[in-house]
């Protein structure tokens, strides 16, 4: 199956879509770093993408995608978030930056069988509830499109209309109720909530649901303070367990092992990488993986824990803010994550290499979509294409 992949950045949704058995036909993305780190990694045949074609760099707003019309079976991509982060200035609608009018025009041009788009939590807050509506409506009706001198209130009041009135005519989509996924709860090592928007051609009759959450934090507290399997596995004896005495009693209160399996730590994806500081001449054989100064801790800036899923990591306006993208060792000490170790915290394969400065490849990392999370949805939107399509060929 074919894909088209929209603000690519580094790639991570593209990879995970990849991963779940579609090829990218079309790779677009604005910034000439990821641009870069994807040149890269397709030169060195890294993972998915050295079957990737190379990559449109430049603003999407001057592309045309009419050459794929009814040539690809998904559209994806993460439109920029900054308009709607909880970290931004919240302008949405109002800030050039706001990409969602060109998502639904690339769906509108090539009239793929399914599309997935994501953006981060802060898009769902109350401020923005009506323009959150109206991206679900523009992505149901993506002919219906705003018309001369007309602003996106009235355009919204008449996507409305013909949704309420039952009309299908044209290209139309089943979008399914936006929903805000943990990237923890689908075995990420890292606390990342993000909104999905995921639909199908109306015309395929495809009934689709989120995938269920694989992982969960009460199982991980069992795995810790109950059945002590997690420091087993870790080889930290008795006398080095941290102590964590609310981690404790609340393990005490869960009655029975939870099925779900434990979620992911920050040590579970450290896992066979030296620590940079105190063993750096064991640090290079991995990529991306050096030392970098000067992290410090202060009330409400204190780093990851380490046998806790990570804080998210933040690409931050003015750099990296540091609490977020901190490592917090068990005996308080902190240091900040290399590269290598934030790709690990997002899934990325460990052959995957960045381009620029350390800042500027957190900038990307922070902007990035979880691989593992991208492929557990792209996965599922595949097999239930694969059932769909059938179908509708044997019709």
């Amino acid at each position: 199956m074919k894909a088209i992949e929209l603000f690519a950045g580094a790639g991570g949704l593209g990879l995970g879509v990849g991963r779940a058995g579609f090829k990218a036909v079309d790779v677009v993305e604005w910034d000439r770093w990821c641009c870069d780190t994807l040149r890269e990694n397709r030169a060195r045949g890294s993972s998915i993408i050295r079957h990737w074609p190379e990559p449109r760099e430049g603003d999407v707003r001057g592309f045309s995608f009419s050459a794929f019309e009814d040539k690809v079976d998904l559209v994806t991509g993460g439109p920029p978030c900054q308009p709607f982060s909880l970290g931004g200035r919240h302008r949405a609608h109002q800030d050039h930056r706001d990409m969602w009018s060109e998502a639904v025009r690339a769906v509108r041009e090539t009239r793929p069988s399914a599309f997935i788009f994501e953006n981060v939590k802060g898009l769902t807050r109350a401020t923005f509830q009506t323009y959150f509506s109206y991206i679900y409506l523009q992505l149901s009706y993506p002919e219906i499109t705003l018309r001369d001198g007309e602003n996106w209130i009235d355009h919204r009041a008449r996507l409305e209309q013909h949704h309420t009135s039952g009309g299908r005519s044209g290209l139309s989509y089943r979008v399914l109720p936006p929903k805000v996924l943990n990237a923890a709860d689908y075995g990420v090592p890292q606390k990342r909530e993000r909104v999905f928007f995921v639909g199908f051609r109306s015309d395929l009759g495809i009934e689709w649901s989120f995938p269920f959450e694989t992982h969960s934090r009460d199982a991980l507290l069992w795995d810790q303070y109950r059945a002590g399997d997690y420091w087993d596995r870790h080889s930290v004896s008795k006398k080095a367990k941290p102590v964590d005495r609310r981690g404790s009693q609340a393990a005490s209160r869960i009655r029975e092992r939870p099925e779900e399996l434990p979620w992911r730590t920050t040590r579970d994806a450290l896992l066979g990488l030296p620590d940079p500081e105190l063993n750096p001449r064991g640090c290079a054989k991995f990529p991306d993986h050096r030392f970098q100064p000067g992290a410090r801790s202060y009330p409400g800036h204190t780093g990851s824990p380490l046998d806790e899923p990570a804080k998210t990591l933040k690409a931050g306006v003015h750099g990296v803010p540091g609490g977020e993208n901190m490592l917090r060792r068990p005996d308080g000490s902190v240091r900040y994550f290399t590269i290598r170790e934030s790709a690990r915290l997002q899934t990325f394969p460990d052959d995957f290499v960045f381009h620029g400065s350390w800042t500027e490849t957190m900038r990307q990392l922070g902007n990035a979509v979880p691989v593992d999370l991208a492929e557990v949805v792209a996965r599922s939107v595949r097999e239930h294409l694969d059932i769909g399509l059938a179908r509708t060929a044997r019709a």
